[in-house]
């Protein structure tokens, strides 16, 4: 039977209830998860999660460990966890420097923070029940490992697939296979029969986090030194927006990673069937075949996140064109 991909969701305002809907559908078609990042209420939405589904797994991915003291962070994730049954992973992460700064948050030093976070989250959880598996935003070698040490899993975002081998080799033998271990990487995906169209999306949704210098650290180490050298000229240069710069060096670096015609036999995604660029998030989860979508945007949707849909008999209805996803291992 083939795994079916894990879902990235955020509820989004004016949308929340549609959100909870759209979660129950994921869960009725077989989806392998959902797990919802930290704009929108993540951690909340996890909430409505365990209360309005029944057997799906969900998590944040992930909760900013800055904006909430590990004992009160400690008291909703019991809460959730003890509602789900165990579905629950508790995603944490020191999330981005101006992420941070916009609200007033100091980024400290990441591998001790998180080490003296989840260590007091453990130490609250002994006043609040049980802990869900806790899960550390990943990147480079260092928090990996300590994902290794201290944590029951460990998610990347924008990981390159050609450098995850080498990721995966900085954890225990015993982890890098997944099995109670949890291992995931949401992984920005186009569906489109247009190429360039999709190439675009995937441009413009990566730019955001390119200029970060933690991923520009990231992807030099994944192989990429050429083009995030040649971004980081750009960006030095003000060049951001006019295709000379950041746009077309991305391109070299950032389609490497794929964009796929829909209901192509190689893709890694499960898509939505459209005329035009779809972006999604996936994730895989557990190292195997499990890739997971968010919500599907066109270049002509602007920002409704709208789902693709087709005409029908007269009715509107959403089409889904799946193929296997591939192994992280």
């Amino acid at each position: 039977m083939k795994t079916m991909p894990a879902v990235s969701l955020a509820a989004m305002p004016g949308k929340r209830q549609a959100t909870i809907e759209l979660a129950r559908e994921i869960e009725r078609r077989g989806f392998g998860g959902i797990y919802c990042p930290s704009f929108g209420d993540g951690l909340g939405l996890c909430e409505a999660l365990a209360l309005e589904t029944h057997t799906i797994h969900f998590g944040t991915a992930i909760a900013n460990l800055y904006t909430r003291h590990p004992h009160d962070y400690a008291v909703s994730a019991a809460f959730v966890h003890e509602l789900a049954a165990g579905r629950f992973h508790f995603g944490i992460g020191v999330s981005h420097g101006p992420v941070n700064a916009r609200m007033g948050l100091a980024t400290g030093k990441p591998l001790a923070d998180v080490r003296q976070f989840v260590a007091q989250l453990r130490e609250g959880g002994q006043r609040t029940g049980a802990l869900p598996p806790v899960v550390l935003a990943t990147l480079r070698r260092k928090m990996v490992e300590l994902a290794g040490e201290i944590a029951e899993g460990a998610v990347w975002a924008n990981a390159a697939r050609s450098h995850m081998p080498t990721s995966l080799s900085f954890l225990p033998p015993e982890k890098r296979s997944g099995g109670d271990f949890f291992l995931g990487n949401m992984i920005p995906t186009c569906v489109s029969e247009d190429r360039a169209a999709a190439a675009a999306v995937l441009r413009k949704v990566l730019s955001g986090y390119v200029i970060l210098p933690n991923y520009q650290a990231y992807w030099i180490e994944a192989g990429y030194e050429e083009e995030m050298l040649a971004i980081r000229q750009a960006l030095a240069a003000g060049r951001r927006d006019d295709g000379t710069g950041i746009g077309r060096s991305w391109g070299r670096c950032g389609l490497r990673w794929r964009t796929f015609p829909v209901g192509c036999s190689s893709t890694s995604a499960v898509g939505v069937s459209s005329r035009s660029a779809r972006c999604a998030r996936m994730s895989w989860r557990d190292g195997c075949r499990s890739g997971i979508r968010r919500r599907a945007r066109s270049p002509r949707c602007r920002r409704s996140g709208s789902w693709g849909r087709s005409r029908t008999s007269g009715s509107r209805r959403t089409r889904w064109r799946g193929c296997g996803g591939p192994s992280m291992r």
